[in-house]
Parts: C-alpha cells; sequence; structure tokens
C-alpha cells in the first residue's frame, strides 16, 4: 500500500511512522509513506495556504487553489490514483470497520486541514470524509496517524502474527477479553485459574464471556451487532443491570427524567 499525506506540517508524521510496528511494516515493504508540503503549491513569495473567510468570522480558512493543485498534482503520480481521505466534524465517524474497508486500497491520500478549516470547495476532492469523535483538535495530523495506524495494523504481515488482528477489539463487534500475564499472583491480586489451566476450550470459553461483560459494561452500544446468543444476550443484560449502566438501545431505565 502507498500511504501520503498532504498538510503544512509534514514533519510531524515520520517519528510515529517510522517508530515499532509501523516502522518494521514500512521495513518489510507493507506499506510506503511519503508526506508532501502544501506550501510547495503555493505562489507567491509567503507561500500562503490561509486567508479570511467571506461574510466575516474568527480565524483563517485553508484556500483551495492550493488544495486543488496539490491532490491533482499528486493524484498524477505513480501507478494508481489514491483514495483521498479529508476530515472535518462533518464527517462519517472513524471505526474499525471504515479502516478494513481503507485496508484494501492499493493508495491513500490524507489530506490534512489546520486553523478554521477548509474553503468549503475544497472537500468535492474527497472520496471519504471522516470525524475521529465531537471534539476539535487543531489539524488533521494526529486524525491521519490514527487512521493510518489502525489501516496498517490490518495490512497482511504488518503484526507478524496474521492471527492477532483478528482478536483485538471490535474484530467481532465486542471489545477485547481481559488479559494477564507474569506474576500469576500480584499483591493479592490473581489471575484467573482457568488461564492457568492450560485446557484451551475453556480458555476460549472465558474469553468470550470476558468480552460479553467488558462490552456490557463500557459500551452497550456495541452488543447489538455482536451476534450474541440468546444465553449471551441474559449475561450481558445481567451485566448491564449489576453495573448500572445504559442499554444497547442507547437509553438508561434508571432515568427519572426531569426538566
Amino acid at each position: 500500500m502507498i500511504i501520503e499525506t498532504l498538510s503544512v506540517f509534514p514533519g510531524v508524521f515520520a517519528p510515529y511512522l517510522d517508530a515499532s510496528i509501523m516502522g518494521r511494516a514500512q521495513a518489510k515493504g507493507i506499506f510506503s509513506f511519503e508526506a508532501y508540503d502544501l506550501r510547495d503549491w503555493t505562489h507567491d513569495r509567503h507561500r500562503t495556504v490561509d486567508d479570511a473567510p467571506f461574510g466575516g468570522g474568527q480565524g483563517m480558512l485553508m484556500k483551495p487553489a492550493p488544495i486543488f493543485e496539490a491532490v491533482r498534482d499528486i493524484s498524477s503520480r505513480g501507478e494508481h490514483v489514491p483514495h483521498v481521505v479529508f476530515f472535518s466534524p462533518c464527517g462519517r465517524r472513524f471505526d474499525e470497520e471504515v479502516a478494513e474497508r481503507l485496508s484494501h486500497e492499493e493508495r491513500l491520500l490524507f489530506v490534512c486541514g489546520r486553523y478554521e478549516g477548509m474553503d468549503e470547495r475544497a472537500y468535492r476532492l474527497a472520496d471519504d470524509v471522516l470525524s475521529l469523535g465531537d471534539y476539535v483538535l487543531t489539524g488533521g495530523e494526529l486524525p491521519a496517524l490514527v487512521v493510518i495506524d489502525a489501516v496498517v495494523r490490518l495490512l497482511p504481515g504488518a503484526l507478524g502474527d496474521e492471527m492477532s488482528a483478528l482478536d483485538e477489539s471490535f474484530s467481532d463487534g465486542l471489545l477485547e477479553y481481559a488479559q494477564y500475564t507474569r506474576p500469576a499472583d500480584y499483591d493479592g491480586l490473581c489471575v484467573p485459574e482457568v488461564l492457568l489451566s492450560g485446557d484451551h476450550g475453556a480458555v476460549d470459553a472465558w474469553r468470550r464471556k470476558s468480552a460479553i461483560e467488558r462490552t456490557a459494561r463500557w459500551r452497550p452500544d456495541l452488543l447489538a451487532g455482536a451476534g450474541l446468543s440468546p444465553d449471551e444476550w441474559e449475561l450481558a443484560r445481567q451485566i448491564m443491570e449489576q453495573d448500572h449502566v445504559t442499554g444497547a438501545d442507547g437509553n438508561d431505565d434508571s432515568a427519572t427524567g426531569g426538566e
């Protein structure tokens, strides 16, 4: 896979993408990465990429011309036309399903906004517009890194163990089961006996139950899409009632309402 970014701060990506799993995946040729500086597509002495918004208002907007020129120029290079991703609060919420879809693209180009955002006309260049959540960041570089990390982990060979990604949170609609390592007893806190038993069937059953319990406790909104059996739904219901958490339908039955 070819991964590229377009940003006014192209130097922020390499320290992360050259390290750990991302760095090893690059070294193995699983993906290649290049960061482009948006200012290379400006034509004035100050390399200006922003201007005041029409109609007034706070802050500055990124101008459309450098973005259009850059995306068109970058897209014309190489064998594959990139799948272009922008970031905006208006975009689709990024999740594992989107990461899986993007992992099948040959080439990805992430366009990172700054300031108060981009001229609206630039978004017509996007194949995807994504949002990480309901909060504001100073630029698109961090969201781009998050999406790149999530996508690269799904590429064959990136994690070393082809099954690793299949066991992680959201892979089956549930949060990942609880995990433990040595020592088996730390300060009186003991690892569940089943994990020390060597009984792989019992371990698998415990892990499934643990995943359901953790999801019911922390992310009950995920349960509806997890394909639970009737017995598993009953377990989830008991956990939610016990912990007094919001149900899978997003409603808290204990709420009394009010003004």
